[in-house]
C-alpha cells in the first residue's frame, strides 16, 4: 500500500489528524520551527543581498533526522503547519530538509481540523506558497536587523541585557505616552445638576432629569457660582413637558470573531490574557478528546483578521438558530460583515467548526477557561446571524425658565441576537436609599404641555478624568487600529514588554517602568523611523505587499536598511550614557542637600545622591499622579542585629530580602520570610519567596540549607486535612485550580481521586 507523510508543527494537531486517516498516512510534528537565525551572531549577510543563514534549533536534530526517515519511506509527503506565515516558514524549511530524500512534496492547509475539512484539503494539495514564505523572511529579518543593531547600543548606554524590537519599542511607546498624558493631564471642574419631578395627579413617584441646556447653549456649568445661578432659575421657574420622541432603536449584532476581538473580548468578560487566550485557542483549534469520539479540532484557525465565515458554515448556523429560537430571530437574508482594508482576509473569522457541537454538549471534556472561551466563540458566531434587538426609546425635555433638562429611557421589545449572548439581561441592582437613585426610571404616557412639578434639586461638583491607562485588551486594540503588528503577534508583543521589564502590569492596568520610560525616549531621539507609528504601520503594509507579489523581499529591506544603518552609526556616538550621567530625579538628597540621580543597578531603578562617595544615601522609589518622584517609605522590620540601624525590604534579583538601612556600610542581609509555615514535618520555618536565574518565581524555607523544601506552586491557607501541614499550596491545570498538599508523603488534592477499575 503507497504510503503518504503528513507533517505538521504541533504534537497534539498530529493526533486529531491521525485519528481522522487510515492506515496509509503517517503524521509526524515538526514541534514547531526547525530553523531560525543563530542566538549568537546576526546570521544576516547585509552585503549578499541580507542573505539569511539558518540554522537548526538547539535540540531539534533528532527530529530533523526523524522527518527526514519518515520522509525517505513515503511516497508524497504534505507539509500541513498552519495557514499563515509563520507556518508557510516551517513548511518552506522542512521542504529543504526532505527534498533530497522525498520524491513528491506538496502543501496542504488545515483552516479547521475536523475529519471533512482534513480529507477536502488532503484532495486540494497546492506548491510552497513562495510569496508568503519571502514576507515572513522579510519580517524575520527586519526584526533581527532592529533587534541585533540597537539592542548592543542599549547595553552600553544603559544596562546590559536590554533589548529593542520593531514592534514591541512601538508598544512600549504607545504606553509611555499615554502614562505621561495622565501625568500632564489638569482636570477642569464642572458640575451635574439633577431634577426630581413629577406629573401633579398622574406620577405616584418622582423621575429624574439631568440638566442639558443653559441659557440656550450645551450645559456645560464650570463653578458653583453658575451651578448657583442654575439652581436659583429652576426653583422660581415654571416647569412643562416641551418634547417628547419616541422611536424603535435596533441594536444589530456583532460580527464573528477574529483573533484582536478575541483577545479583547476574553480580557474584558474572562478576565483572560492574551496570551492565556491564545493557548486555550490552540488547543481548542488542533483537537480535545471528545471520550467516544475521540480528539476533535472544535474552532477554526484563530489567527485571522478576517470576519467572513463559510458560505456552509452561515446555513448551518442559520438553521441551528430557526430551530433553537425561531424563524423570528433569523434574518431574512444572511448577514455578510465587511472586513476593515488592512485585512488579509487569508482565513475565516473564529468559529465553532461543527455547530452541533454546543458548549454544554463538550463541557464535561474541556477545563474550566477552556470552557468559558468556546462558549464566548461559539455564542458570538451564533448571535452573528441573528436578527438584531429592538428597543422602544424614549426622550423627554423639560423646560424650567432658561433651563432645559432631559430624560431618556428605553425597553428591549424583541431581544433578538441578546437570547445568543444573554448581554441583554439588566444586573440586578442593590436597593438604594438615595431618593435619586430610586428615581432612575421613565413614565410612559408623557406628553407634550404637560405640567411637571419640582420635587427636589440636586447639584453635585466632578472634574473631568484622564485617560485609562492601557490594559492589555486595550493595547491589542490600539496596536490593531493603528496597523501595527498583525494577529499572529498581538498577544507575543504584549507578553514581550512586559517580560522584558519595560511595562508593569498593576492592577490589571500596564505602567510603563522607570527603564521603560529611559530606553523609550533614547529610541524616541535617535530612531525616530523605528518608534514611529505610521512608518511602522507602513512597514506591515510592505509586508503584506510582499506575500501579495507586489514587492520583493530585497525591495522592503533596501528601502529601510539604508537610513537605519546610518541612524545607527549615528546613535553609537552620540546616544547619551545613561551608566555614565545618570538621570536627575528632581529631589534633593535628605541627608547631605545634594540633587538625587536615578540610577540602575542589576535589580532596577534606584535613586542616589549625587553626591556619592562621600554620602551614600540610596533608595527605591515611585512616581506620584503628575510623574514626580518620591523616595519610597521604608517599611518597619527590625533592627540590624550587626549595628542597630532600622532594617528593610529590598527587592533583589531572586526576589525580596530584607537589608540594613545603612548598606553599604553595612552588609547585613537575611531572607524576607512570609506569614505561611513551611509545609515539611517537623520544620518550623516559613515561606520565602524567591526567583531562579530565568526569573520564575517559587517558594523555600527560609531555614534553608537545614530545610530544603522547595515550590513552584503558590501558598494557600490550611492546614491539610489529612496529614494537618501548615501550609496548602494552589495547582492551575487548564484554567481550573486545585488546593494540594505539598507536604511528602500526603497527596491530599481537594479535586477528588479518578476511581479505578
Amino acid at each position: 500500500m503507497a504510503k503518504s507523510l503528513i507533517i505538521v508543527e504541533s504534537p497534539a494537531k498530529a493526533a486529531t489528524i491521525k485519528k481522522y486517516l487510515d492506515d496509509s498516512f503517517e503524521v509526524e510534528a515538526s514541534a514547531g520551527h526547525i530553523k531560525d537565525l543563530p542566538k549568537t551572531t546576526l546570521g544576516v549577510d547585509v552585503e549578499k543581498g541580507f542573505k539569511p543563514h539558518f540554522v537548526i534549533v538547539p535540540g531539534k536534530k533528532k527530529i530533523v533526522d526523524k522527518l527526514k526517515k519518515a520522509a525517505a519511506k513515503a511516497d508524497v509527503v504534505y507539509l500541513a503547519p498552519d495557514p499563515d506565515r509563520e507556518g508557510e516558514a516551517i513548511a518552506w524549511h522542512i521542504f529543504e530538509e526532505i527534498e533530497k530524500v522525498s520524491p513528491k512534496i506538496e502543501r496542504v492547509l488545515f483552516t479547521e481540523i475536523t475529519k471533512a475539512s482534513v480529507r477536502k484539503a488532503l484532495e486540494v494539495p497546492r506548491q510552497l506558497d513562495r510569496f508568503m514564505y519571502e514576507s515572513q523572511l522579510a519580517r524575520r529579518t527586519l526584526d533581527r536587523l532592529v533587534g541585533y543593531q540597537i539592542s548592543p547600543i542599549l547595553w552600553r548606554k544603559v544596562q546590559r541585557g536590554l533589548s529593542a524590537g520593531r514592534v514591541q519599542s512601538v508598544a512600549v511607546r504607545l504606553v509611555v505616552e499615554r502614562e505621561r498624558e495622565i501625568e500632564a493631564f489638569d482636570p477642569k471642574e464642572y458640575w451635574v445638576i439633577d431634577a426630581l419631578v413629577e406629573r401633579p395627579g398622574i406620577d405616584v413617584q418622582p423621575f429624574k432629569v439631568t440638566l442639558r441646556r443653559w441659557q440656550g447653549k450645551r450645559a456645560d456649568i464650570p463653578s458653583a457660582k453658575v451651578t448657583q445661578a442654575v439652581l436659583d432659575e429652576v426653583k422660581a421657574a415654571t416647569m412643562s413637558v416641551i418634547a417628547v420622541e419616541r422611536k424603535d432603536r435596533r441594536r444589530p449584532a456583532m460580527p464573528p470573531l477574529i483573533t484582536s476581538t478575541l483577545q479583547q473580548e476574553a480580557s474584558r468578560l474572562l478576565r483572560f490574557s492574551p496570551s492565556h487566550t491564545m493557548a486555550l485557542a490552540q488547543r481548542l483549534y488542533e483537537g480535545v478528546d471528545l471520550g467516544p469520539e475521540g480528539r476533535v479540532g472544535l474552532i477554526t484557525y484563530m489567527r485571522t483578521d478576517s470576519v467572513r465565515m463559510s458560505a456552509d458554515a452561515v446555513d448551518a448556523i442559520r438553521a441551528l438558530v430557526g430551530q433553537r429560537f425561531g424563524p423570528q430571530y433569523v434574518p431574512a437574508k444572511p448577514i455578510f460583515y465587511k472586513n476593515k482594508r488592512s485585512a488579509q482576509d487569508a482565513h475565516e473569522a473564529i468559529r465553532p467548526t461543527l455547530i452541533d457541537k454546543t458548549p454544554d454538549s463538550v463541557k464535561s471534556f474541556l477545563g474550566r477557561d477552556e470552557f468559558r472561551l468556546y462558549q464566548l466563540i461559539y455564542n458570538r458566531a451564533l448571535a452573528s446571524q441573528m436578527a438584531a434587538a429592538i428597543y422602544d426609546q424614549t426622550v423627554v425635555d423639560i423646560s424650567a425658565g432658561a433651563a432645559q433638562f432631559r430624560a431618556s429611557g428605553s425597553v428591549l421589545r424583541f431581544d433578538g441576537y441578546l437570547a445568543a449572548t444573554r448581554s441583554g439581561q439588566k444586573e440586578a441592582v442593590e436597593p438604594s436609599d438615595d431618593e435619586f437613585a430610586q428615581a432612575d426610571f421613565l413614565p410612559g404616557n408623557l406628553e407634550v404641555g404637560q405640567a411637571v412639578r419640582l420635587v427636589d434639586l440636586r447639584s453635585e461638583q466632578k472634574f473631568t478624568e484622564p485617560p485609562p491607562r492601557f490594559s492589555e485588551a486595550t493595547l491589542v486594540r490600539e496596536l490593531e487600529e493603528r496597523g501595527i503588528g498583525r494577529p499572529s503577534t498581538y498577544a507575543t508583543i504584549v507578553g514581550t514588554v512586559q517580560s522584558k521589564g519595560y511595562v508593569d502590569k498593576v492592577d490589571g492596568r500596564l505602567r510603563p517602568s522607570e527603564l521603560g520610560r529611559i530606553v523609550n525616549d533614547l529610541l524616541v531621539r535617535h530612531f525616530a523611523n523605528v518608534v514611529d507609528y505610521d512608518f511602522t504601520a507602513k512597514m506591515e503594509l510592505e509586508l503584506d505587499e510582499v506575500e501579495e507579489g507586489q514587492k520583493t523581499r530585497l525591495d522592503v529591506l533596501n528601502g529601510f536598511y539604508d537610513e537605519f544603518s546610518a541612524t545607527v552609526e549615528t546613535a553609537t556616538n552620540e546616544m547619551r550614557s545613561i551608566k555614565a550621567e545618570a538621570l536627575p530625579a528632581g529631589l534633593d538628597c535628605e541627608l547631605c542637600g545634594s540633587p538625587m540621580l536615578i540610577r540602575f543597578g542589576k535589580n532596577g531603578a534606584f535613586i542616589g545622591c549625587s553626591n556619592y562617595p562621600e554620602c551614600k544615601n540610596t533608595g527605591e522609589f515611585e512616581r506620584d499622579e503628575r510623574g514626580r518622584i518620591h523616595k519610597k517609605a521604608v517599611a518597619d522590620v527590625g533592627d540590624c542585629p550587626e549595628c542597630g540601624a532600622k532594617l528593610q525590604v529590598r527587592q533583589g534579583r531572586f526576589g525580596p530580602f530584607v537589608a540594613c538601612s545603612t548598606y553599604p556600610a553595612c552588609k547585613f542581609t537575611k531572607p524576607f520570610s512570609r506569614e505561611e509555615r513551611c509545609p515539611a514535618e517537623g520544620c518550623t520555618g516559613h515561606l520565602v519567596e524567591k526567583r531562579s536565574k530565568r526569573g520564575k518565581p517559587f517558594f523555600g524555607c527560609d531555614r534553608y540549607p537545614e530545610c530544603t523544601f522547595v515550590t513552584g506552586l503558590s501558598p494557600a491557607p490550611g492546614p491539610c486535612p489529612q496529614c494537618g501541614a501548615p501550609t496548602l499550596f494552589q495547582r492551575s491545570f487548564r484554567g481550573a485550580k486545585t488546593t494540594v498538599c505539598a507536604r511528602e508523603g500526603c497527596g491530599w488534592s481537594s479535586r477528588p481521586a479518578k476511581k479505578t477499575a
